[in-house]
Order: structure tokens, then sequence, then C-alpha cells
């Protein structure tokens, strides 16, 4: 199978950088080192390219009620220039995808799914939305997004220009506005994936080099890095978020993974997946996520059994050295009985029962 590639495949190429298959896109999984560009986002600032995540509009009259139908969260108070993280859950109350949905106008929003979803996201709103005065525009053909993260980001994005300046400095948290660059138009988020301050700029891919190459020779006194897949899932998990594939699937439900909260039952419409999740609401699931640290120095990854008292209760879903930290952290489904913190648990790694301890998450924040 031949792998898709994103617009700046070469200047990734030109710098060096080693690529992997990121479900079906030929991405870059690092440049220098994925300690280097994990602590330049930590400590100053870095630059990823997302352009294979999807991006799907939904506009007109109907709009509200049918993300109501099609997502799990309430989107009737959300207000122009807001973002809202979501889930879309299957007939059966699982998880299809986790998402951010971004309020551009009045009747005019703006989706994006994570990459190996994006088709079936979009797939699925066409159908729950094909009775509605709604107009579906999937651009994820035509659009690019770059990630820049870091508490030096804000003045990365200052160093693009007056307009860009501006929003650097009146942007808040998970807002979002729209720029006019030399007749495009430029969707500006303060949201990332890295548990750092930062912005998600999305043009259309005629542009992305122009963003690209922008930001390498902003005059901002910043050493920029260009970061890989490889630093953004350490720096997702240390901010204790979740990957789908990893901790969501739909093998899982939004009680599981500890997501009850953005599960809105208040609504007026009724949301795919609520009748499988209204009978689970008042009853404790089997399994749920937790957090997991470790004093000693090797780290419990991905499908590593979780044991009390000889009885396998779990399995870690994630888990990595943290940078950060300097020990082992993880995430993992564990049964409910054994979720309590504190308590030590063992993680079988290459057979031997390391210990690690149930805690809360995030593992780090700024």
């Amino acid at each position: 199978m031949t792998l898709r590639t994103t617009e700046l495949f070469e200047a990734h190429d030109a710098l060096g950088a080693s690529f992997t298959d990121f479900n079906g896109w030929n991405m870059p999984l690092k440049y220098s080192s994925e300690m280097t560009e994990h602590q330049a986002v930590r400590q100053a600032v870095g630059v990823f390219d997302l352009s294979h995540m999807g991006e799907i509009f939904v506009t007109g009259p109907d709009a509200v009620t049918g993300l109501n139908t099609a997502l799990a969260g309430d989107f009737s108070k959300m207000t122009v220039g807001r973002a809202k993280y979501t889930v879309m859950l299957t007939e059966q109350g699982t998880i299809l995808d986790d998402l951010i949905v971004y309020r551009l106008g009045e009747d005019r929003y703006l989706m994006v799914p994570n990459a190996g979803n994006a088709q079936a996201v979009s797939d699925a709103v066409h159908e729950r939305l094909h009775s509605m005065d709604v107009t579906i525009d999937d651009a994820t053909e035509e659009l690019s997004l770059l990630g820049i993260q870091g508490p030096k980001a804000p003045d990365l994005v200052a160093a693009l220009g007056d307009d860009f300046a501006e929003v650097a400095s009146s942007l808040k948290n998970y807002r979002v506005t729209e720029l006019h660059v030399e007749g495009s138009t430029w969707i500006v988020a303060r949201t990332g994936y890295t548990g750092e301050d930062g912005f998600e700029i999305i043009t259309p891919n005629d542009d992305i080099n122009q963003l690209w190459d922008g930001l390498f020779a902003a005059d901002a006194g910043i050493t920029v890095t260009p970061c890989g897949l490889a630093s953004r899932d350490s720096l997702r998990l240390e901010a204790g978020m979740p990957l789908y594939g990893n901790e969501l699937s739909t093998q899982r439900t939004p009680f599981e993974a500890g997501m009850a909260r953005i599960v809105s039952f208040d609504k007026k419409e009724h949301f795919v997946g609520r009748c499988a999740l209204e009978p689970l609401r008042d009853n404790a699931p089997k399994q749920v996520l937790v957090g997991l640290t470790s004093d000693q120095r090797r780290a419990g990854r991905s499908g590593a059994n979780l044991v009390i008292d000889g009885q396998v209760v779990g399995h870690v879903t994630s888990g990595i050295p943290s940078p950060t930290l300097s020990h082992p952290i993880a995430l993992g489904y564990i049964d409910a009985d054994h979720a309590n913190l504190e308590t030590v648990v063992d993680v079988e790694v290459r057979g031997k029962a390391l210990p690690f301890v149930i805690t809360k998450t995030p593992f780090y924040s700024r």
C-alpha cells in the first residue's frame, strides 16, 4: 500500500526526519531525538505537522441539532469562538472517535477528528444528519494543520505578524478565530495535545509551506524545534491525555474511560449511543482507566498485564519512562474493585513483576 504524505513531506525529509506509518500516512516520527523534541516543547516551543487530521465543516440552521444528535456533547450553549472536546459514539455506546469541535460562526462549526477515524466520522456525520438542514463539507483533502506547542508558542505566533500578535495576546485557551492571510482564510485555535500552552493553525494546502517556513524564519529570538509523533505521544501521556487506539476504542465506553462528564444526558436531542448508555449511568463499569507510576526505572508498555495477588486484573494501554518526571508512567484499564488511588499493582515486563502505584492524572501539568 502506498502511504499518503502531507504537503510538508519534502520539508521533513530535508530536515532528516525519520518516518513511520501512522494510519496510512507517512509521518515524521522524529527529527533528532524524541528526548530533544520533548524537552523543546516543555521548555520552549516545538512545531508539529498534524495535516493527517480530518477537517469536517457543518453549516446551516440545523447545525446545533445535528451535532447534538451525532455527538455526545451539548453544543447548544457553545458561543462563537469556542472549542469543545467531545466524543462520537456507536449505537452500542462505545467510542467511535474523540475530537474537537470549533464554533466558527452562528451556524458554522468545524470538527477535527483523528486521522485514523476521519473517514468513519465523516460517514457517520453524513448518515446521522442526512435529513437535517445542514451542509456537510469534508475538507480533509484540502486543508493542512500545524501545532505550535510550548511556553514560547505565543511569542513565536506573535512573530508571524501584527494580526497574529493580536491573536497570540488575546485568544484564550480553547478559543478559535479566523485570520485572512493574503486572500486565504486561516483558522487559529488555542488548543493542543501536549499539556502545554499552544496553538493549532489550519490553512489551505497551498499555504502550509508558507506557514512552516514563516515559523522557522521568525525573528522571535527563540529556538524553534520540529517535532515528530514520538514526542507528541510522550507529551500527551505525561499530560494524561488518552490516545484513540490505545485508551479509546469501539470496545470502550466513555464511562470506562473516565469521560462521563463530557456526555450530556440533559440535552433534548436523542444522540447516537444514548440508549446503550442510559442503563449504565448508575452502575460502576467493570473496568476503569487509571494512571500508574513507579519508583523503579523500567516502563510498562502497551499490553502488559496488571497483576494483584497473582491475578490478572487489567492491562497497560500506554507506558513510557517519563522524560520530564524521570520515572515510569502509564495508563491502563483495571478492574474497578482495584482502582483506588495508592493501590499497588504489579506490571509484567519481560517476565518480571514490577511494582507500580495507581495515581491521579495528569502526571504533569504546567
